[in-house]
């Protein structure tokens, strides 16, 4: 029986402090099968990412190594990096800390990937953001 590929792991102790929101970044990779939208990641600090990755499940986090291995077992490629600059850094901490804790609802459109990561630096004061959740066919501004 074959293992499912990494996609992250949940969060049991933060590893960030609000400071590290200084970098933050949408990361948008390749999609899954028919999905040619992609998948988008939260990239904050200098080597943590994070995202939502099912239907029903609490989101997830991995370090760089982890982000390299999630690339390598789903066969997918970063396609880019949006930098976000945060004016509030403390409340995208706290947002993220919210979001982890809780089990997100995947509703295709409305409450994806990308709206995990919207949530986030929207709490920190940025107004970035997708009007059509495509990642791979829009800018994260």
């Amino acid at each position: 029986m074959m293992s499912a590929p990494y996609e992250g792991d949940e969060m049991i102790l933060c590893p960030l402090d609000y400071t590290d929101f200084k970098h933050t970044c949408a990361v948008i990779v390749s999609g899954d099968g028919p999905n040619f939208c992609g998948h988008a990641l939260l990239h904050v600090g200098d080597a943590w990412y994070f995202h939502v990755a099912g239907r029903n499940s609490l989101p997830k986090f991995m370090h760089e190594s982890g982000y390299q291995r999630y690339l390598k077992e789903t066969g997918k490629r970063e396609i880019r990096r949006w930098i976000v600059k945060l004016s509030n850094p403390r409340g995208a901490h706290e947002k993220l800390h919210d979001l982890m804790e809780k089990q997100w609802l995947w509703l295709v459109l409305p409450n994806n990937c990308t709206s995990f990561v919207e949530e986030v630096v929207q709490a920190g004061g940025s107004k970035a953001g997708m009007y059509f959740n495509c990642p791979s066919a829009e800018p994260f501004a």
